[in-house]
């Protein structure tokens, strides 16, 4: 499994969609309470779900990790964990699913430069209250020193994201495949 990580606007999403329409990941469908966004839809982006319904698949032990962000929570269901599929989440959840010692399962950070995100974040519509407060709080939580692991960071400041999806492929396919009997530039340079 792949598992992105990235703050507010670094590239997560639309990486993941190039990742499933070029290279034939699925996207794990996560669990949210937060409000869908225009052009989101229920189970394909994620489950949109009550604060309460969330609750109780938790008590149920129904995710294999959960998280709160911007006083929303966000889970990942135990159903569907499997190669070549795509996973987003924040540190807490990397932390949590690196905990489980799960096999073949690929850690990579995405950074991006705030005035890069601030700029996406308003051409997606965002409003500037909530670009302002995702802005100050990710330029903390999304630093290495929150996360136990990461196998890759990928800065997705200067690149498409069709680049971008082709160097976050390379990097997952070597470590899962290769099991590491080649060196990462030299693989990179054969594919």
């Amino acid at each position: 499994m792949l598992v992105l990580i990235g703050a507010s606007a670094s590239g997560k999403t639309e990486i993941a969609k190039n990742l499933i329409e070029t290279y034939n990941f699925e996207k794990m469908v996560t669990t949210t309470t937060r409000q869908k966004r225009d052009k989101e839809i229920n189970h394909v982006d994620y489950h949109f779900i009550s604060k309460k319904k969330f609750l109780k698949k938790k008590r149920l032990n129904e995710f294999l990790e959960t998280t709160t962000y911007n006083d929303e929570y966000y889970g990942t269901p135990k159903k569907g964990t499997d190669l070549n599929k795509v996973l987003i989440v924040d540190p807490k959840g990397a932390n949590s699913l690196y905990k489980k010692n799960l096999e073949k399962i690929v850690f990579i950070l995405l950074k991006t430069d705030e005035d890069i995100r601030k700029e996406r974040m308003m051409d997606r519509g965002d409003n500037l209250i909530q670009i302002a407060d995702r802005l100050n709080h990710d330029t903390n939580y999304f630093e290495m020193k929150n996360l136990i692991h990461v196998d890759y960071i990928v800065d997705t400041s200067d690149l498409t994201i069709e680049e971008l999806a082709e160097k976050v492929y390379t990097l997952y396919y070597y470590h899962v495949y290769n099991n590491n009997q080649t060196n990462i530039f030299d693989f990179i340079k054969k594919h």
